[in-house]
């Protein structure tokens, strides 16, 4: 921690700048807290904190629940109500994330942690109704950011299988297997009551390897989601504000701003793409400091602006 800083100043200066990865654990660290005020509070009122709170936080895999708030698609995979679980993901999400940002932009980092977590929901929903004598009981609750992780996780592992990381700072293991090993465990104990949700994991799995098929193609489900919301922020922006073009006025003139086509957006994030795989490979052969100036300075802009 900078001394200069005081703790809450270091706080918002690690979320301000340290990445979305950061920004993410923030976010769960902040549901988590919310969950426990209110757990705390209806107990002290007296109330039926459970049902309240899970209703809110918690994703019930009953239909008959589920279509009342499909909304617990998106909060559960920020939501934790055990300090274990919290720390177990949470450090799992930091280690796989910022690698993720190493390889990928921000921007990519934010779709896929949702998408995943949205696609292992949705497995689990599936799941417990095509197969209810695997399920335990009708009404299973799923909470936790776990099927979003296993998407990022297996993106970058499948992405670039040949990363080799150290366990217990001792065996140098390939990504790879790492995430070979994890989807393994999840099918063989499929069915299991051990309170853990495999479909999720499965579900993000899924997505993350799906992720990364024809990467820098249009047709990419990143870049498709990312075409999707940005058309839909237009749709609202637009619809309140009852303007179909942004104008600027320069020198006493009103110009329309121009806009890159989809063409050519996807054409220049191919190249970055080129020259960021180029770089790493370079990284991989002779090292950090084999890298000119100039490439580092493209290395960090890219890492820092998805």
């Amino acid at each position: 921690m900078n001394a200069q800083r005081t703790f809450i100043e270091e706080l918002k200066y690690q979320y301000r700048y340290g990445g979305n990865t950061v920004q993410l654990i923030f976010i769960n660290v902040a549901v988590f807290l919310t969950i426990q005020i209110l757990l705390a509070a209806n107990r002290l009122a007296s109330l039926n904190e459970w049902n309240f709170v899970t209703d809110i936080f918690s994703l019930n895999t009953d239909l008959s629940i589920f279509i009342r708030s499909p909304y617990t698609l998106i909060t559960s995979i920020f939501s934790h109500f055990t300090i274990l679980h919290l720390l177990f993901n949470m450090l799992f999400l930091y280690f796989s994330g910022t690698l993720f940002e190493q390889l990928f932009d921000k921007s990519r980092l934010i779709y896929t942690y949702f998408l995943g977590g949205i696609l292992g929901g949705i497995f689990e929903l599936l799941a417990h109704l095509i197969f209810p004598t695997l399920q335990f009981g009708q009404g299973s609750l799923i909470v936790g950011a776990s099927g979003s992780i296993m998407a990022l996780f297996t993106a970058l592992s499948f992405y670039r299988p040949n990363i080799e990381v150290r366990l217990f700072n001792i065996f140098p293991v390939k990504l790879i297997y790492l995430a070979l090993f994890f989807i393994l465990m999840d099918i063989v104990t499929l069915g299991i009551d051990d309170g853990t949700a495999h479909f999720a994991h499965l579900g993000g799995a899924l997505l993350g390897i799906w992720s990364i098929q024809k990467l820098n193609s249009p047709s990419n489900v990143i870049f498709v989601s990312q075409k999707l919301n940005n058309k839909m922020i237009n749709f609202f922006r637009n619809l309140f504000s009852g303007n179909r073009k942004l104008k600027v006025k320069k020198g006493g003139k009103t110009r329309s701003t121009q806009f890159k086509s989809d063409e050519q957006y996807n054409l220049e994030k191919k190249l970055k793409q080129e020259k960021i795989d180029i770089i790493l490979e370079k990284i991989s052969k002779s090292g950090y400091e084999s890298l000119t100036k100039a490439e580092k300075d493209f290395l960090f802009s890219q890492s820092n602006n998805g």
